[in-house]
């Protein structure tokens, strides 16, 4: 399948779950949406894979491997935004969420010993000044214990654990481990572990009956979760984390967008300082030093092509 098609998909879907995420709040639990999620999510991969019949028999390494892809990607991970979305705005959440790529270039460094470029550090610390500066308000007020700062830490750590979530599927992947078969596995091992959890805990099963609970539940099962996790990874598999991570600069501005329209999200200059940054920081670690420099370097009339 066309690369560019897979990131087209991937980043208008994710840049719009950010959004559905906001109707997921409210009577239910957290974790009760969840596994109502990735259930749904794993009853459609495992239909397709019925359909399919790819080999699904692997060693109980792999099943390990595939319970840590379910914590990492498909459980830990969306618990935390989701608990980060009850205190920021979508916009919010997905910007912070976008230093995903930092952490993934790190983490391929440490767990695959690529190396990291030195445009990589300069492009962290534009990030990390970004949401420095999204947050300046709070920061300011030395405030740690409200609501925002605490989305925050909640948006960062669920970022991280997503982060080492790829680096299992990269793992995966170069075990020759299919995305359809990684993904069913991880899917159906995220719903038994939330449902578990839900069935051990004073937690009910409780049934929202809004109309736009549903609708955004269906959204982010079929489409942010199996159809937008399949191409992702199938961009993991094709051209590596590093560049699969460009669409990680391109989705917050869909949420950015969809939030200013549905959320009355307001613009301050720190949001623009910090916005910016941010997408300058990330595109700045995305972009090897060979280019930057081309561009940067004035083209004389003798190097010009007629």
């Amino acid at each position: 399948m066309n690369n560019a098609f897979l990131y087209t998909i991937t980043v208008l879907i994710w840049g719009s779950t950010w959004l559905a995420i906001e109707f997921q709040l409210g009577t239910v639990d957290e974790v009760v949406s969840l596994f109502y999620r990735f259930a749904i999510s794993a009853a459609c991969m495992w239909c397709y894979v019925m359909i399919k019949r790819p080999p699904m028999r692997y060693s109980l390494t792999d099943h390990g491997f595939f319970m840590l892809l379910a914590l990492g990607n498909f459980g830990l991970n969306y618990l935390f935004l989701y608990w980060a979305q009850g205190s920021l705005t979508s916009a919010m959440a997905s910007i912070a969420f976008s230093l995903l790529l930092v952490a993934n270039i790190v983490n391929t460094r440490l767990f695959f010993a690529k190396p990291i470029a030195g445009r990589i550090y300069i492009g962290a610390a534009l990030g990390l000044g970004g949401i420095v500066s999204l947050f300046w308000q709070d920061l300011r007020s030395a405030d740690l214990s409200s609501d925002a700062f605490i989305g925050l830490l909640l948006a960062l750590a669920g970022m991280f654990i997503a982060s080492l979530g790829n680096m299992v599927s990269v793992r995966n992947s170069n075990r020759q481990i299919g995305v359809l078969q990684g993904n069913a596995w991880g899917m159906l091992y995220s719903a038994l572990f939330l449902g578990g959890y839900v069935a051990l805990s004073p937690l009910q099963f409780s049934i929202e009956a809004d109309a736009q609970y549903w609708g955004s539940l269906l959204y982010l099962s079929v489409f942010g979760t199996v159809i937008a996790f399949a191409c992702y990874f199938h961009l993991l598999k094709n051209i590596g984390p590093e560049k699969a991570s460009y669409l990680i600069v391109l989705f917050p501005l869909v949420a950015v967008t969809l939030s200013t329209w549905f959320e009355g999200f307001v613009w301050q200059l720190n949001t623009f300082i910090g916005f910016s940054l941010v997408l300058i920081g990330n595109a700045i670690v995305l972009t090897p030093y060979q280019r930057i420099r081309a561009w940067l370097s004035p083209t004389t009339p003798s190097q010009a092509r007629p």
